[in-house]
């Protein structure tokens, strides 16, 4: 007969033990072997609409009831006595948003039971996949059995089975099938074998538990087995959170041995989870880290941790000394308490000073919070912010570890309370902008640095009020002219001053600055590029400014207590600062001329290029400034900056400051950064003078990864000494990746010594597989 519809009420769901299902199961597993699974898959390439696994698109609306099947194709028959449909020809079934193609479809009115044959498809209301030669399905179209069994799911996901079981919605079983999430459907729409996958006896996929089982499992690389595993379950790549093993890290290196460190995640809660790494070494005992992380209505807290038990050892992995605990402590958390309100902490502590390079911990010098340490030093602190759209407020404290060779942990302050806060008291006064600010800091030390042992250290506290006016107009022609006004306050209260126990000193000042900022954008089109030049000019008159003093040096030369200006950078960030220091303690004053030019230049094409050229200059000669500054004579050093794009995926930039008489170079930034089809990068220079008696400082850092085909690349890193000319860091490591798989084998040389812990050598093998242990990509 022609082309028609069939609607029907629902009826009972075939048991998945019936004995057809049961036989149709027997039948399939004598007809398929191992070595036709893949064509099953393939299979899927042939009757996907993409040319790869791309998810299948969602069955349309098609307005039928919660219990009523559509069914469509060239010729439908229908036997009244026996209550069989048969649909042959291009057959599409739709019930409870599944849809279901086949070259033929036969329904039994008595049992509920549907069979399909040829180029089977089912689309699930998810938008998952499945494919196979022959399927036998209850009517709702979800428990049955399939022969030549293929399935993709989100995240191209791809199954293969010779015979396959769908027990319930959330229970697919699979005999004599292979599991991959690899790519194996070309671009040309071809098959092509994947880059690894786990071949088994049995596959259950639980969807409910999210947990994906394997029985007489072995995982192929390449084709060729590399591992067999009587038992292995990995979570489903559909879970989004499950408890597994993740991606191993495999070392050698003349300080540990044969190290191998194998994490695994225990999924604590829908907000909590605990990951704990034990690292086994050849040369030195065990080291168990440990990862807890969990979330909370109003934040979150990320614990880390770390212990073993043994003697130390050095760079060459020979133990001294007598065994004992060896641990770290590295957790941070921060939470709301209103919209407004926000408060945090970090904890950071260490039982040695080489234990993260000695157990290769990483990640151990960022930032866990506002207060930030300089490198190898750890930080811990707790604070409480406030902040709304016209105010700010910080309050907190904190202590520092030293981990470099000279620290003292005793001439580090501990500092209780930080505090800060600004706001605007009045939208306009005098037409322009008023703001407030505060900040007050309390500072306790045990000893004096560079003092003979038992010498008190100083101890200061600061309250400073400070109120900031700034009016800023644009006239038609561009001209834009800034008039401002700052006045502070500070009182100062020091004790054990010059290492003498219970010397205090009360000091108090004012500062009062006032200036004006004028600039004008110059523009001009070329034929493919526009061109700005913005000359600027700043003048600033400062009076006032009372430093404190705090000791004398040998010769007699003041010594000014500088707790939170120790380092000065000037460029063309801080050209146009009002204050040039970066704290309170030290402070400018006299009549002062900064001027620049700033030049850009913006082609249609994208690429672009950024020039700023400025000095300053003061009335006088300054003393407060050091000599390496580049702002302690009457004219400063030369400001030079510059930023271009010279084509897409490359960036580059300099930043120097030219002596003020012979313009060589006093300090020099540079740094490149590039991200091509075939490759990344990046590179940086740095250079400065220090200071009187102290060493050059000058170092260059490169990395990237260069690939030299589709799959096979080359990662390279360097961190290099150049005032010593000595490598501190490097790396050369070769790189396999493909859409699911990437390998990285790495051989690093260690050349810094810090200590006891000598150069050393070491070779990592990273392996990454999709959907087992973590994305892909160099960890």
């Amino acid at each position: 007969m022609d082309k028609g519809r069939v609607r029907a009420v629902e009826s009972p769901n075939v048991d998945p033990d019936d004995p057809s299902v049961k036989v149709l199961e027997e039948l399939l597993k004598k007809r398929f072997g191992v070595g036709a699974l893949w064509a099953a898959a393939w299979m899927a390439c042939a009757l996907s609409s993409a040319p790869s696994f791309a998810l299948a698109a969602p069955p349309p609306a098609d307005g039928l009831g919660p219990d009523q099947l559509y069914l469509e194709a060239d010729t439908v028959s229908r036997d009244d006595k026996t209550g069989m449909t048969v649909a042959r020809g291009d057959v599409k079934a739709r019930y409870h948003g599944r849809t279901l193609t086949a070259d033929e479809v036969t329904l039994e009115a008595a049992t509920g039971v549907v069979r399909a044959k040829g180029n089977v498809r089912i689309v699930n209301p998810d938008r998952t996949a499945q494919f196979a030669d022959e399927v036998v399905l209850d009517q709702s179209l979800t428990v049955g059995a399939a022969a030549g069994f293929a399935v993709r799911s989100e995240g191209s996901i791809k199954m293969a089975a010779a015979t396959a079981i769908r027990r319930s919605e959330t229970l697919n079983e699979l005999n004599r099938a292979i599991y991959t999430p690899c790519e194996i459907c070309a671009k040309s729409g071809d098959d092509k074998p994947p880059s690894w996958s786990i071949q088994a006896e049995k596959i259950i996929q639980d969807r409910e538990r999210q947990l994906v089982s394997y029985r007489n499992a072995v995982i192929r690389v390449r084709g060729a087995p590399v591992l067999w595993l009587p038992v292995f379950w990995h979570p489903d790549p559909q879970a989004e959170r499950r408890s597994g093993l993740l991606t191993p890290d495999i070392q050698t290196s003349g300080r540990r041995g044969l190290s191998y460190e194998q994490p695994y995640v225990f999924v604590l809660g829908p907000s909590a989870d605990l990951t704990l790494s034990p690292q086994i070494n050849s040369r030195v005992a065990p080291f168990l880290n440990a990862h807890y992380r969990q979330r909370f209505r109003t934040g979150a807290i990320d614990v880390r941790g770390g212990f073993t038990y043994d003697r130390d050892f050095d760079g060459g992995g020979n133990a001294f000394g007598d065994p004992t605990s060896r641990s770290y402590l590295l957790a941070s958390g921060a939470f709301a308490l209103s919209p407004e309100w926000r408060w945090g902490f970090s904890a950071e502590r260490t039982s040695d000073d080489l234990l993260f390079e000695k157990y290769d911990v990483g990640e151990v010098f960022v930032a866990r919070g506002p207060f930030v340490p300089d490198d190898r030093r750890l930080i811990s602190q707790v604070y409480a912010t406030r902040q709304t759209a016209l105010s700010w407020f910080s309050a907190g404290a904190f202590s520092i570890q030293g981990l470099r060779p000279e620290d003292d942990d005793r001439t580090f302050p501990q500092v209780a309370p930080f505090i800060e806060g600004r706001f605007e008291p009045v939208s306009d006064l005098a037409g322009g902008r008023l703001r407030v600010r505060v900040s007050a800091v309390a500072l306790t030390r045990d000893a004096a640095p560079d003092s003979p042992a038992g010498t008190p250290g100083l101890d200061s506290r600061r309250a400073t009020f400070e109120t900031d006016w700034r009016r800023t107009s644009t006239s038609q022609g561009g001209l834009r002219l800034s008039t401002f006004s700052n006045l502070r306050m500070d009182g100062y209260n020091l004790g054990d001053v010059n290492g003498i126990s219970g010397r205090t000193i009360s000091q108090g000042r004012a500062l009062a600055s006032a200036g004006g900022e004028i600039s004008l954008p110059l523009a001009r089109r070329l034929s493919d590029a526009l061109v700005v030049i913005e000359p600027t000019a700043q003048a600033v008159a400062s009076a006032g400014a009372a430093l404190v003093r705090v000791g004398s040096t040998s010769s007699g030369a003041p010594i000014y207590l500088n707790e939170d200006s120790a380092t000065v950078v000037f460029d063309e960030t801080s050209l146009f600062r009002l204050n040039r220091f970066p704290g309170y303690d030290l402070t400018e004053d006299g009549l002062r001329l900064s001027v620049a030019a700033r030049t850009s230049v913006l082609w249609d094409d994208g690429r672009r290029a950024n020039l700023v050229l400025g000095r300053s200059f003061r009335s006088s000669d300054s003393g407060v400034f050091s000599t390496t500054s580049g702002l302690s004579q009457k004219a400063s050093d030369w400001i030079v900056a510059l930023e271009a794009e010279p084509m897409s995926g490359i960036s580059l930039f300099v930043r120097s400051r030219l002596d003020s008489q012979d313009l060589s170079v006093r300090r020099a930034e540079a740094g490149a950064n590039v991200s091509l089809r075939r490759g990344s990068g990046y590179f940086r220079y740095l250079k400065e003078e220090t200071g009187p008696g102290s060493a050059r400082r000058e170092n260059a850092d490169l990395g990237g990864e260069v690939f030299l085909s589709d799959t096979w690349g080359i990662s390279f890193y360097g961190n290099r000494d150049l005032a010593r000319s000595a490598w501190v860091l490097r790396d050369i490591g070769i790189v396999f990746r493909d859409d699911c798989t990437r390998l990285d084998i790495i051989y690093r040389q260690e050349d810094l010594q810090i200590g006891r812990l000598g150069s050393s050598t070491s070779v990592n093998v990273r392996l990454t597989l999709a959907t087992l242990g973590g994305p892909l990509g160099a960890r």
